[in-house]
């Protein structure tokens, strides 16, 4: 039904990636993902180690013949990523993606290997020196979407067409799509593929968030996000809690990441997306929440995603 650069560039059916999902992307999801026609990716900066890198991507080979990816979010968690890396590389991994710092040293490493490598953007800018750098694909992330996004607060409508019309490699278009119309509209605007994060959180084989989570997320309309980290120069959405509204009043009082770092922390991210705790902890939730009213299997997403971007196909025709 589909054939884009990305969907020959990654050997997919569906051009359809899932985003790193901090604490939350590994082997199930992924597997389920890539089996489902999409790419899955494995979230590698949020293990503890080599060793359990490279035991999530094997149990990711067991469960899909297809290809899967692994996402690094250099410079978010306070560590070095490099032999993660490596173990990546080692394992044979088809794709790395890389988010939330300067993509140079990694794309430097990946030089002269088949791994094909995928950078998240959030200005025209970033995707004209993403491409400079050797990326094969960038991932442009409008400021509608969950986790950390620009600080220019450029919209996915805009941002996408500026980006396809700056660069000669295909953009994966990403901040607040989460079905089969805003995968058309993508296309429609220069994109080849998009990426989902906050959509896939609300799936049966996104097994390790709270159900307190998932509800949040079905509950909400597109009002219910806010932005914290604004202060900090690194945006990110979350769900509307009682907490990120502390945290957003912490910001106010002193913006510096020592008076943040416990705050905003990885423990606080986990105590509500593993926990529930809404007053001990956040979760990263894009505008997209308004539109997400069920929790469906991986499978079941992408045939509704398959049927109604089928629909607005027909459509077009008729309007044409």
């Amino acid at each position: 039904m589909f054939k884009t650069r990305i969907t020959t560039m990654l050997n997919i059916e569906i051009p359809i990636i899932q985003g790193g999902l901090a604490y939350l992307a590994y082997s199930e999801l992924a597997a389920a993902v890539s089996n489902a026609g999409g790419l899955g990716q494995i979230t590698a900066m949020s293990l503890p180690d080599t060793q359990s890198l490279q035991t999530e991507i094997r149990k990711t080979k067991n469960l899909t013949s297809k290809p899967f990816g692994v996402n690094f979010a250099i410079g978010q968690h306070g560590r070095t990523y490099e032999e993660m890396l490596e173990t990546a590389i080692e394992e044979g991994v088809e794709v790395i993606s890389i988010t939330g710092g300067n993509p140079a040293p990694v794309l430097k490493r990946l030089e002269n290997t088949t791994v094909k490598k995928l950078v998240l953007v959030a200005s025209k800018r970033q995707a004209i020196k993403a491409e400079q750098l050797g990326a094969d694909a960038v991932m442009a992330v409008g400021q509608e979407g969950g986790g950390h996004i620009g600080k220019d607060d450029i919209g996915t409508f805009v941002l996408i067409p500026q980006v396809a019309e700056s660069l000669s490699i295909p953009v994966i278009g990403s901040g607040g799509i989460g079905d089969g119309k805003g995968l058309m509209a993508a296309i429609a605007l220069g994109a080849e593929g998009i990426e989902m994060g906050t959509r896939f959180i609300a799936t049966q084989e996104c097994v390790h968030a709270h159900p307190n989570y998932k509800k949040r997320i079905l509950e909400g309309t597109e009002n219910d996000t806010v932005v914290i980290k604004r202060q900090l120069g690194m945006p990110g959405r979350t769900l509307n809690t009682a907490f990120a509204q502390k945290i957003i009043e912490e910001e106010s009082k002193n913006a510096t990441y020592e008076h943040l770092k416990s705050y905003i922390s990885g423990r606080a991210n986990r105590k509500f997306i593993y926990e529930g705790d809404e007053t001990e902890g956040f979760g990263w939730a894009g505008q997209v929440i308004g539109r997400i009213k069920e929790i469906l299997t991986v499978e079941e997403l992408f045939r509704q995603i398959k049927e109604e971007a089928k629909s607005v196909q027909q459509k077009w025709n008729s309007l044409l």
